[in-house]
């Protein structure tokens, strides 16, 4: 068929259709991949709201606001919606959006499956509202879920109604992120350009890869054991009660072996966007951008079996534990050695300081910190101090906030002006990068102390003796709440206008992967590329 007959038949699709038809129907990425990011900004701030309270009610000692039920019913949703609402919708609103038109993709691989994989999210999001208020609007509604995230048997067999809710969130959730994963393996296996070798890949397309795979094979996992304690609740059987021949550890075992891998969801795809970000603002190429590359898929393979390390107190034996504490440890490796290919990138480059590359130093140095306290609970004897206080919690938000959150503000300021064909107004963006890296730091660097100091996480009161570093952890929660609604001005300020973005809007943005995305206008065309990119 010659290229004029083709376009009689489809001359109503060079632009997008009008009105809601164009989202509700959308097949293309980067339509898809807006909403993704959408979504996700509209779950930061639901999800912060509950942080905000969690803050509120730790600000002095006794119990303030709530039931102690509801504290913790608040623990268990902040996280699952900022895990699952929030990080990886809005990296894989970046995937949609990035992946075809860095490798010279029409499109994903699978568009419908695409439309599919998005419209999961809001219902799941329901649902998971529905489980905060199932236990006030049933008549015989239970306790609310006060599992915490990682939904623990015996008590989330007891929970009320609300655990119902939560278990079919999170199989939504789930389904959404497997299909997306096939989506995305599919089309960087099979939609390169021309030329377009894997090697040649920019490195937020192997770390999509790399994240991709690792849901596909730990998502299901999750999904076997919500459903065990479903049948649990309902169905009389007792995976996880011992009165039955059961066993609560291997609900945790289950657990875990999805949650670790989970948390390399998380962050390799802002490892993706560091391996972007740093280089355009250092104008020089990725240092050993095979390294990375390896380094991301031992990373993906040793996060897959260290699971236990979330369970030194179960009373495994001594070659288990000693197993699963040497290979946590040897995770830092691959780790320690990706931030010094950033560190080696930067040397001797010529360094602007843009939002972005803010963000990206920040997420190196603040990051390393997360490392040296995982390596410091890695350490058996020691965990058994750290274990369930404060100190926990202030490790994983140094290496979720810096590591996967700042990762997505860097890659928010840095595509910006490529979605809207605006640039974002810099003295703002610097800004909000200021004052989130600071708010942060106040917030959660005093938890390593009063966690030291013998704090327990997850629980609604306190003894006297933590109220002074809980006031200065909370007043920076405060800060850092705040903070956001100068994200979202930024972002609806970028939209509406300003500054025309060329095609090419960072000096840097061609050196070392440079993908095909800086090929096209700011903002792109509805369809990207309507013949094949050759790459010389």
């Amino acid at each position: 068929m010659s290229v004029a007959t083709t376009h009689d038949h489809h001359h109503d699709h060079h632009g997008p259709p009008r009105g809601w038809q164009r989202w509700v129907y959308s097949t293309n990425h980067k339509d898809i991949g807006t909403m993704y990011l959408f979504f996700a900004l509209f779950m930061l701030f639901f999800g912060g709201a509950m942080a905000m309270y969690i803050r509120a009610e730790l600000f002095m000692p006794g119990v303030q606001l709530a039931s102690p039920d509801f504290y913790n019913n608040m623990v268990t949703d902040h996280a699952l919606v900022m895990v699952f609402g929030m990080v990886m919708p809005a990296a894989a609103g970046m995937a949609n959006w990035m992946i075809p038109m860095m490798i010279g993709a029409p499109d994903m691989a699978l568009p419908r499956l695409n439309n599919l994989s998005f419209w999961l999210l809001p219902a799941a999001a329901i649902l998971l509202m529905l489980s905060i208020v199932a236990p006030y609007i049933f008549p015989d509604g239970g306790t609310p879920v006060n599992t915490g995230w990682t939904l623990l048997p015996p008590l989330s067999v007891q929970n009320g109604i609300g655990m119902d809710f939560t278990i079919f969130a999170i199989h939504t959730l789930g389904v959404s992120s497997i299909l997306a994963s096939i989506n995305i393996v599919t089309t960087i296996l099979n939609m390169r350009a021309p030329g377009m070798t894997m090697m040649k890949m920019p490195l937020f397309v192997w770390a999509w890869f790399f994240t991709a795979l690792l849901l596909i094979a730990v998502m299901p996992v999750l999904a076997g054991a919500v459903t065990m304690l479903l049948f649990d609740r309902h169905f009389g059987t007792s995976f996880f009660d011992a009165a039955g021949g059961g066993d609560p550890i291997l609900f945790q075992h289950l657990f875990w072996f999805f949650g670790h891998p989970e948390v390399y969801v998380l962050l390799l795809p802002s490892i993706g966007v560091l391996g972007l970000v740093i280089p355009t603002f250092a104008r020089k190429p990725l240092f050993g951008y095979k390294a990375l590359v390896y380094g991301m898929g031992i990373l993906a393979a040793l996060g897959m079996v260290v699971w236990a390390h979330h369970q030194y107190t179960i009373g495994m034996s001594l070659v288990a534990t000693n197993y699963f504490m040497i290979g946590t440890i040897l995770i830092s490796i691959p780790v320690g050695l990706m931030l010094m290919n950033f560190i080696f990138t930067m040397w001797r480059g010529s360094m602007t300081f843009e939002t972005p590359m803010l963000f990206g130093i920040a997420i190196i140095l603040m990051f390393s910190f997360a490392g040296v306290t995982g390596v410091m609970l890695a350490v058996v004897p020691a965990d058994m101090q750290y274990h369930d206080t404060m100190f926990v919690v202030a490790h994983f938000h140094y290496a979720l906030i810096p590591g996967a959150v700042f990762g997505l503000y860097a890659g928010v300021f840095y595509w910006l002006p490529k979605w809207t064909g605006h640039m974002y107004n810099e003295r703002l963006g610097q800004i909000f990068f200021w004052w989130t890296t600071i708010s942060f730091n106040l917030t959660f660097f005093p938890q390593h102390f009063s966690g030291l100091a013998g704090m327990p996480r997850r629980i609604v009161d306190y003894s006297i003796q933590y109220t002074e570093f809980n006031m200065i952890s909370s007043i920076g929660g405060f800060l850092f709440g705040l903070s956001h609604l100068l994200f979202l001005f930024i972002i609806i300020q970028t939209i509406r206008g300003g500054v025309k973005a060329p095609a090419k809007p960072w000096e840097g943005s061609q050196i070392g992967t440079p993908g095909l995305e800086w090929t096209l206008p700011s903002p792109p065309p509805f369809h990207s590329f309507t013949e094949a990119p050759v790459i010389k």
